[in-house]
């Protein structure tokens, strides 16, 4: 059964696995509170459905966020980080100032900053759930970037540290990490910045061609579909997954047994 009461927030839910969480979440009975940069331009029912567009790597938006998540629909129970940015691949000898800083604002300092933002009401409703969407480049050198893969093993461990924190609180956090995924990832790639020679060592780990490059968009059938990775975070989030807290879940086929 599911409950009308139970409310999420989402992050990048205007595509990719944020825009298959938001459909699936409404379906399962939630009240979705979606954000991100860009616009939503789907039609939804907005009696239990609400799109707030925000930066929140700009001060004082999260904060802001929330708080009208909690005008709209109440206290949240439920918190999906999923929005990020991909980097150009970029080693640690050519990573630029201006890329290593974006990179950590949007993929880790602004989900640990949500969970700090959701936490207390969480704390006061004595349960919660938190999902974060980390990479198969948490936990593994050869998948992207310097800044990328530092900044999904930072989420990955703050997933954990917060996990064990609050654990007697019965407010879980996980992650799933998702492998090649059929998203638009790729359009945040800076291609003035793209390291070739990084990008070649990561294709014999990656299964990509040179001719894939940046076309993410275009990837194989046999690439993952946001929906399956929405379906894992749906079960993470649920009742089903209720004694499941600091869980890392591979959504890859098997990439990460490699």
């Amino acid at each position: 059964m599911t409950s009308t009461t139970k409310i999420v927030i989402i992050t990048g839910c205007s595509s990719g696995i944020g825009l298959a969480a938001t459909k699936l979440f409404v379906e399962k009975g939630y009240n979705v509170f979606g954000l991100d940069v860009a616009d939503f331009a789907i039609e939804m029912d907005d009696k239990v459905f609400s799109f707030h567009k925000a930066d929140l790597c700009k001060d004082g938006a999260i904060e802001a966020a929330v708080e009208a998540c909690v005008k709209k629909f109440g206290p949240p129970t439920t918190l999906l980080n999923i929005a990020g940015v991909m980097d150009a691949f970029e080693a640690a000898d050519t990573v630029s100032d201006a890329q290593w800083d974006r990179q950590i604002a949007v993929n880790l300092t602004a989900p640990v900053k949500l969970m700090r933002a959701v936490l207390p009401h969480m704390q006061a409703a004595k349960q919660g759930a938190i999902v974060n969407v980390c990479s198969r480049a948490a936990i593994g050198g050869a998948c992207a970037g310097v800044a990328y893969t530092a900044s999904k093993h930072g989420l990955l461990g703050a997933t954990k540290n917060t996990a064990w924190r609050f654990r007697k609180e019965r407010i879980r956090v996980n992650a799933v990490l998702p492998g090649a995924i059929a998203t638009g990832i790729g359009s945040s790639i800076s291609r003035d910045s793209f390291d070739k020679a990084s990008y070649a060592e990561c294709l014999p780990v990656t299964n990509l061609t040179s001719d894939q490059s940046l076309e993410y968009e275009q990837r194989k059938e046999q690439d993952i579909q946001p929906e399956a990775v929405a379906k894992s975070i749906y079960f993470l989030a649920s009742e089903d997954a209720g004694v499941l807290t600091g869980v890392c879940m591979p959504v890859d086929k098997g990439w990460s047994t490699i």
